[in-house]
């Protein structure tokens, strides 16, 4: 019989290793510049840094769920947080641009095993009612924190250090974690009704599709659509995605229970996130280069300055989920999404003399305020009809959808970025008014992301969930 662990040091241990997973999406954000000059990235290249993580992430993150039902969820903790560390250090003390993208898609592979398996700890740990509420609150502030902390940290390790710091920062947390792990972290053997295997068929088909069409998408831009490599890669990823949803109908267990779609309102949820998660990697991406490379701001001004948007964020999530309560989902959505369009608008006529208390800070805050109400209602969108017993596998689905549309998002908005600059350039502009064109465009392109999740709203259910069904939704439980 194992030894009672005290819940309140369970939390503790789980919060922390999920505020680095979210910490690590930011900081690198800011970092991106110097990694770009230090080891000569590619235009194009450089949002691998941030695509390799978040495709692997989003992959592999059904799969890591069921790994904790299979093998244990403290067992496959335990393994997540090992692969986060090694790979943060790897991508530390990368030489090349090849290593450190290696890198970054394995660490993505750890956040998807740690996050569910810490979560799946967390409802086990603490009972329905007044401490599980608590536990969730905590557990999803510090997420939230780490977000918005991620831009000042990142910042001042660059400026301080070395971008490398950015990667570096995570080893003696980790370290730590999986010291207190065994002492603090009941654990828990698995489901017992758990049943078939992994489906790790299906994790690779998808994660490789889904990476064939990135890359072809990127390649566009150098070598042209109508080219053999690029044509190649997007009929490949294609057919490897049409083969997956081909495996998961036949699956046993599959990761993505193909049933769940016949839900109108988990459907439109995984588009709406799915956007939201493009418009809002894109926003960050183009953002955070455009103020150093542009506006001449050292990386540690850049944080700053991006911080109100993460402030509006965490206030404007409170708000959100009382409204929802009160004038049901879409109303709310589509509020969010005319006031992050809005400060996307804004943003896009920011120039190469822009003053950031007029030209930028009014559209940060605008984004920051309407970004987050749109994962919220899509989230408590995708739960609301379907069984209860499927909440956990539908919240599951829509938050890989939110981090792939992200990874493809980006690329497609990159990819025109960089087209847009190189073709600047060869019109004679300077460096700067081209950067700034290729800024306009990709902010653009995050705008008509939205557009097309308002179009998605308006065809979502309206519905008015119970407080019971916005805390299970907003927490994964």
């Amino acid at each position: 019989m194992q030894r009672e662990r005290n819940p309140w040091g369970t939390l503790a241990v789980l919060a922390l290793a999920q505020f680095i997973v979210v910490l690590d999406v930011t900081i690198v954000n800011v970092a991106l510049p110097r990694i770009q000059t230090d080891l000569e990235f590619s235009p194009d290249g450089l949002q691998w840094v941030i695509s390799a993580y978040t495709l692997l992430f989003g992959g592999f993150l059904l799969l890591g769920g069921r790994a904790a039902d299979l093998l244990g969820s403290r067992r496959v903790f335990v393994i997540g947080l090992v692969l986060f560390g090694v790979t943060s250090l790897v991508a530390g003390l990368a030489p090349s641009p090849e290593t450190l993208i290696t890198a970054r898609a394995v660490q993505g592979l750890g956040g998807a095993l740690l996050s569910p398996a810490a979560l799946a700890i967390l409802t086990k740990t603490f009972s329905h009612g007044r401490d599980r509420n608590i536990a969730m609150g905590v557990w999803g502030g510090l997420g939230g924190l780490g977000g918005t902390l991620g831009v000042v940290a990142g910042g001042l390790l660059v400026d301080s250090l070395s971008w490398r710091w950015t990667f570096f920062v995570n080893v003696p947390i980790v370290i730590v974690l999986l010291f207190l792990a065994p002492v603090l972290v009941s654990h828990f053997p698995r489901h017992e009704g758990a049943r078939g295997g992994f489906d790790i068929g299906g994790a690779l088909l998808s994660t490789v599709g889904l990476l064939g069409v990135v890359y072809g998408v990127v390649r566009s831009e150098p070598l042209g659509w109508g080219s053999a490599e690029v044509i190649g890669s997007l009929v490949v990823g294609v057919v490897l995605l049409v083969a997956f949803v081909v495996v998961e109908a036949r699956s046993e267990a599959p990761l993505v229970p193909l049933r769940l779609f016949q839900s109108r309102a988990l459907s439109t949820a995984s588009g709406a996130l799915a956007l939201n998660g493009a418009a809002f990697l894109t926003m960050f991406f183009l953002t955070a280069i455009y103020m150093q490379q542009v506006l001449g701001d050292s990386a540690l001004e850049t944080g700053v300055k991006l911080l109100p948007m993460g402030i509006a964020a965490i206030v404007s999530a409170v708000v959100s989920t009382q409204l929802v309560h009160r004038f049901g989902t879409r109303a709310v959505q589509l509020g969010a999404l005319l006031i992050a369009l809005v400060g996307l608008l804004l943003l896009s006529r920011a120039g190469a003399n822009a003053s950031y208390s007029t030209d930028l800070l009014p559209g940060l805050i605008l984004f920051g305020i309407g970004i987050i109400p749109i994962g919220v209602t899509a989230q408590v969108s995708a739960v609301a009809d379907v069984a209860h017993h499927e909440a956990g596998a539908a919240s599951g689905v829509v938050s890989a959808f939110y981090q792939v549309g992200g990874a493809l998002g980006l690329a497609i908005a990159t990819t025109l970025a960089v087209s847009s600059t190189t073709h600047s350039l060869a019109q004679g502009a300077s460096e700067h008014l081209a950067l700034v064109d290729g800024f306009h465009l990709g902010l653009i392109v995050a705008a008509v992301f939205e557009v097309i999740n308002i179009i998605v709203t308006l065809i979502s259910p309206r519905l008015t969930p119970t407080a019971e069904q916005i805390a299970e939704a907003t927490t994964g439980a």
